[in-house]
């Protein structure tokens, strides 16, 4: 595959854009969206900071269409609500971007409905966003879901008896886990819509190691790997490199129903989009099976 480049997102006029995450990677996603015609909601937790990103695209592009939208991922009431709202004011969705997260929190910390933070906000969260947005979705003919994975789902193992990590929280293991969730999510996603005719289709991507907030914001500027994110800023690639491989996979006629992309070189670490390698775990479709079920019936139990 050549080197793929924003500039290959094909036009997006009247397509409408999901993008979570108001910072880093998403705003790099969302940014180029509506530079190629998307209308592009962004959605986050942080009013102020959404506000302020949708403002700087504007000001930017100032025919785009882009607006923020208020979203905690962490809070399952949260989904619920947006999506009825968007329902309330889209027909359809073309693009839904699952791309937000935190990362390594030190200590093991619960989200609104007292899941283990990363699991309950990286996938749990974009598991139930996912669902609940389908019927806008499937209106829309052709559309994508992007769910953002990352190389530590390498390490990453699904563990079904402890997903939220009570008996044992260790913050690397268990932001692992979820990102090997998502791509697993990502992967049955795509095998649910063509068993059930949803014409949906589902690719995921990662972005290598890129230069974004999120090991700044979690474990914190003076922790370990927020030094190594400041001192050793060269061997992190530009959040706008790092969002290539999630745009040609929401937009590349080249991308793979349940295919996977990430950079091409040192490891996948950096440089342009190209296949990803999937790790075996992420293979186990029994697993993947019995993942779905477990995170519907936490939601359900919630009633959401």
């Amino acid at each position: 595959m050549r080197k793929w480049t924003a500039a290959d997102i094909p036009a997006q006029h009247g397509r409408v854009a999901v993008v979570t995450g108001t910072g880093g990677l998403g705003y790099e996603t969302a940014l180029a969206l509506a530079r190629a015609g998307a209308d592009t909601i962004i959605a986050g937790r942080n009013a102020l900071k959404g506000a302020e990103a949708a403002a700087r695209i504007s000001a930017e592009l100032p025919s785009a269409r882009v607006r923020f939208e208020l979203l905690d991922l962490a809070s399952l009431g949260s989904v619920a609500a947006f999506a009825a709202r968007l329902a309330g004011r889209k027909e359809k969705l073309d693009l839904l971007i699952n791309n937000a997260g935190v990362m390594v929190p030190p200590r093991r910390e619960e989200t609104r409905d007292g899941f283990e933070l990363q699991f309950g906000t990286n996938y749990l969260g974009h598991f139930a966003l996912t669902n609940h947005l389908l019927p806008l979705l499937r209106k829309a003919g052709g559309a994508r879901v992007v769910s953002l994975s990352s190389v530590a789902a390498r390490s990453g193992a699904i563990n079904l008896d402890d997903l939220n990590a009570q008996k044992n929280y260790r913050p690397m293991p268990a932001y692992s886990q979820s990102k090997l969730a998502c791509l697993m999510f990502g992967l049955e996603l795509q095998r649910r819509s063509i068993a059930g005719g949803w014409g949906v289709t589902s690719v995921i991507a990662h972005p290598g190691v890129a230069r974004t907030d999120l090991l700044l914001n979690a474990p914190g500027r003076w922790s370990g790997m927020g030094l190594a994110r400041t001192l050793l800023w060269f061997l992190f690639q530009p959040a706008a490199q790092g969002a290539l491989p999630t745009l040609l996979a929401a937009t590349s006629a080249d991308a793979e129903p349940g295919g996977y992309y990430g950079p091409d070189a040192l490891g996948e670490t950096r440089g342009y989009p190209a296949p990803a390698r999937v790790p075996p775990a992420a293979l186990d479709e029994a697993v993947a099976r019995g993942l779905w079920e477990a995170s519907d019936k936490l939601i359900q139990s919630l009633g959401f």
